[in-house]
């Protein structure tokens, strides 16, 4: 059974900063890709950051250049770390794992319970 269990999310204050992690236990079958992604209060869930089968990252234009996306994969887990918070920022984030893209519509197939990041100004 494939579990993601994210950690690392808490409160902090305008401009501060974040590490979350993604660690992944059970067996996923070759090589896959994975994904942060954040859902606020009352708006839909939106994709923060995501790294390709071949370690290509890619990120979302509000985060550019304040988040990096990276993997250890001797530890199996994933990270997200964020600098310079910003309230619009607060979210719950979860890490996905395994995208499959058909007809154009791409799915996840495992996914984590999510942290909490709450940013205050």
């Amino acid at each position: 059974q494939v579990q993601l269990v994210e950690s690392g999310g808490g409160s902090v204050q305008d401009g501060g900063s974040l590490r979350l992690s993604c660690v992944v236990s059970g067996y996923i079958s070759g090589a896959y890709s994975m994904g942060w992604f954040r859902q606020a209060p009352g708006k839909g869930r939106e994709a923060v950051a995501s790294m390709g089968l071949d370690g290509t990252t890619t990120y979302a234009d509000s985060v550019k250049g304040r988040f990096t996306i990276s993997k250890d994969n001797a530890k199996n887990t994933l990270y997200l770390q964020m600098s310079s918070l910003k309230p619009e920022d607060t979210a719950t984030y979860s890490c996905a794992a395994q995208k499959s893209c058909r007809g154009g519509v791409c799915s996840w197939r495992y996914w984590g319970q999510g942290t909490q990041v709450t940013v205050s100004s």
